[in-house]
């Protein structure tokens, strides 16, 4: 699958996605850091590519379509998860959202600790 990081995701988690065998591409890698919301939502539906956040922005989908994209998927985690829980460790994701067919999905992974 495609997917395209916003702004706010690092290094390892495009590494994560690489590793997986996605094809992965950056708003920094195509020089859209600081672009609108609207801008980058447009990019991704050109490319045809999911855009993972963790801006809750792009849960409002009034403005986001889901159904004109590849997928958009926001992240909410804690605000200073400790170590052993960024590593990977004791954590739970709930999927809360619209889940249609897969050009047509919105979807906010919430993760508990």
């Amino acid at each position: 699958m495609n997917f395209k990081l916003d702004e706010n995701l690092g290094r390892r988690t495009q590494q994560l996605f690489r590793d997986a065998g996605h094809d992965v591409q950056t708003v920094q890698e195509e020089a859209l850091s600081g672009a609108s919301d609207l801008e980058i939502y447009r990019v991704c539906r050109i490319e045809r590519r999911c855009l993972v956040t963790l801006d809750l922005d792009f849960s409002d989908v009034t403005r986001f379509s889901p159904r004109e994209t590849d997928g958009i998927v926001v992240v909410r985690v804690p605000r200073n998860p400790s170590h052993s829980a960024a590593s990977g460790r004791n954590r739970t994701y709930h999927h809360k959202g619209t889940k249609t067919r897969r050009s047509q999905r919105l979807c906010v992974l919430v993760s508990s600790w």
